[in-house]
């Protein structure tokens, strides 16, 4: 399980640092795709796997499965870290996040999202008070 937020910078080859946590469940490999909200995604393969198999079971007649299916698929990129735990982004996936040298890289359970900065940010003040209230709406009651 990937937790908590941190900050490396993005340099000019498009490589960060993982954070150190995160390094061991990935020395095997990674995929990294586009995710919703103009953010990325790394997903362990077998994660990969399994996010996919959820999509392959959508059904291929309503538009909207179809489009999520080929964002999530013909932007994905399998990788490995260097020997110093640093992942290239793709040119295509930064010019989709937006990202510039300042990067968030949350840990967000099944995965680690890739942000810019200044998006996280934003995304982050606009849905602060919204996450206290989304509680019952998403757990249920009780």
């Amino acid at each position: 399980m990937f937790l908590g937020t941190h900050t490396p910078k993005l340099d000019d080859k498009g490589r960060f640092f993982l954070p150190a946590k995160f390094r061991e469940e990935l020395t095997g490999g990674l995929v990294i795709t586009r995710q919703p909200d103009r953010c990325l995604a790394i997903f362990t393969p077998a994660a990969y796997q399994a996010t996919a198999d959820k999509l392959i079971a959508g059904s291929t007649s309503l538009a909207k499965v179809r489009s999520v299916q080929r964002m999530f698929a013909s932007g994905a990129e399998s990788s490995t870290p260097d020997s110093q735990g640093r992942i290239t982004v793709p040119e295509h996936l930064r010019n989709y996040a937006g990202l510039q040298r300042e990067i968030v890289v949350i840990g967000a359970l099944d995965r680690i999202e890739v942000w810019d900065a200044e998006t996280w940010n934003s995304y982050a003040d606009a849905n602060e008070e919204a996450y206290a209230e989304m509680d019952e709406e998403v757990f249920g009651a009780g």
